[in-house]
């Protein structure tokens, strides 16, 4: 047996809606994600282990894994009964990429067992055409980064799905969940059909100047470039007391934060590790609204999806 383990990811990362997300991980080792071992059996099982597998389907047939196996044995053209053991370690509608790392694990896990016969590009469209079935559409920027690790900016040209950014290795993410679910779809559905010239404007420069700021390796231009215009302004009033979240953060020492993915997670960015524990405890002490609740102090991820064993 193989166990992988899918990362946790931010989509959006502020000023990328929907085309930017990068993957992260706790910097005390924390496994935040999903882990996923399969073996053979006579019938399609699925075992749930991690803290946060009351979040989800009791029904195996109504869990992602499931339609995982479902949706490559279609593709494959043949059908291996598995059993499937998920550790669960992310919580569901969390805005840290959940159905992602299901999917992520879960594909390459399978895919693994019967022999890997899908290359490795065909497997991030399978991927992505399964996360846009799940959630009613296509969207690469937690599934990329999950999969691939690093940066990754969604492209979906052709057979180019994403490419990675260089980012910043000092950067500190203090991620903060609440412990309390916000629907991606509710997220989605508060956001306007139609932005304003000067928006779009906007938009386009903080994006393109924040890609640009990566590559010329300028840090400080990249954390002023952050701005979500797109939505934050708008996700505002489901995520409580934001505004007031970040000032007090930032007056502790953060150079910037934002909104994971759809929410509830904040995450802050600093670059000294000092600071970074001076805004986790903040966090914990004012944001946290519950036992379920976490924060984590991560670093970019380098790679995505791996083997444990």
């Amino acid at each position: 047996m193989v166990k992988f383990y899918a990362p946790a990811s931010i989509g959006n990362v502020g000023v990328g809606f929907d085309v930017l997300g990068i993957a992260i991980y706790p910097i005390d080792g924390t496994l935040l994600g999903d882990c996923v071992t399969i073996k053979s059996s006579k019938n399609f099982n699925l075992i749930y282990k991690g803290k946060f597998v009351n979040y989800l389907p009791k029904n195996p047939k109504k869990n992602i894994l499931y339609q995982c196996w479902k949706y490559l044995c279609k593709f494959l053209g043949y059908n291996i009964p598995i059993t499937i053991k998920l550790e669960k370690n992310i919580p569901i509608s969390s805005g840290l990429g959940s159905s992602a790392c299901s999917i992520v694990s879960g594909f390459v896990a399978i895919n693994n067992f019967f022999g890997s016969p899908i290359n490795k590009n065909i497997l991030l469209n399978l991927m992505g055409k399964l996360e846009g079935y799940i959630s009613g559409s296509i969207h690469y920027d937690n599934i990329a980064p999950c999969y691939l690790g690093g940066c990754q900016l969604i492209l979906k040209e052709g057979k180019i799905i994403s490419q990675n950014i260089p980012n910043f290795n000092h950067w500190l993410w203090v991620m903060a969940y609440p412990g309390t679910k916000l629907s991606t779809s509710k997220s989605r559905s508060i956001l306007p059909l139609y932005y304003s010239k000067n928006d779009c404007v906007n938009h386009s420069k903080y994006l393109s100047g924040f890609i640009h700021s990566c590559y010329t390796k300028q840090s400080k231009l990249a954390i002023k470039l952050m701005k979500d215009i797109i939505a934050e302004p708008y996700r505002n009033p489901l995520l409580p007391f934001f505004s007031k979240v970040r000032k007090n953060i930032k007056k502790i020492g953060a150079l910037t934060c934002g909104i994971s993915g759809s929410g509830p997670t904040i995450f802050a960015v600093c670059d000294n590790i000092k600071k970074a524990y001076n805004i986790s405890n903040w966090f914990k002490k004012n944001y946290l609204q519950n036992k379920e609740g976490f924060v984590h102090i991560c670093r970019l991820s380098k790679k995505g999806v791996f083997k444990l064993n």
